[in-house]
């Protein structure tokens, strides 16, 4: 169980402190079910999320030593491999839904040498490309910019000086 005051991965919302542990204040509920009242990070939405639920993400916020070891590991995790195009975005939505920190790498680097063959071509990178890439960086850059006490552009720069790929 977490204390108020963490910082957790709550689903596909990223980053989220919480603020309360309780039930739902004005709401008549029996059993009296406990909910987290948790603060996204980044875009200061509240969700309600139940203490017992098994059905969304819910995991603590990587330590600075596990930021630290993550970044140095960047360049050797490998791309998500050849994909067929059918399957594309099914793929990238369920890498996105692990809320694993080393899918979102996958993920940047699948999209970022995707951009890259498609540029050598003389074509445009794809929206679905674009958008998944803004939401794996947006979700690893959120986590790694509190876990190391920086903002997310200062992780992004830092980032970008220390692994080749992404």
């Amino acid at each position: 169980m977490f204390k108020i005051g963490d910082y957790v991965i709550h689903g596909s919302n990223g980053a989220c402190r919480v603020d309360r542990i309780g039930p739902l204040s004005g709401v008549s509920t029996t059993g009296e079910k406990e909910y987290y009242t948790l603060t996204t990070c980044y875009s200061n939405s509240t969700i309600y999320s139940p203490v017992d639920s098994t059905k969304v993400l819910l995991r603590p916020i990587m330590t600075k030593p596990e930021a630290e070891k993550l970044i140095a590991e960047m360049k050797d995790i490998p791309e998500l491999g050849e994909i067929e195009e059918k399957r594309r975005e099914q793929e990238y939505r369920d890498r996105m839904r692990t809320g694993d920190c080393k899918d979102l790498v996958r993920l940047l680097k699948t999209i970022q040498n995707r951009r890259k063959t498609r540029l050598a071509m003389g074509k445009k990178s794809t929206a679905n490309d674009e958008k998944y890439f803004r939401m794996a960086e947006d979700g690893l850059f959120g986590e790694l910019a509190i876990s190391l006490g920086m903002s997310r552009d200062e992780v992004r720069e830092y980032v970008l000086k220390n692994v080749d790929d992404i």
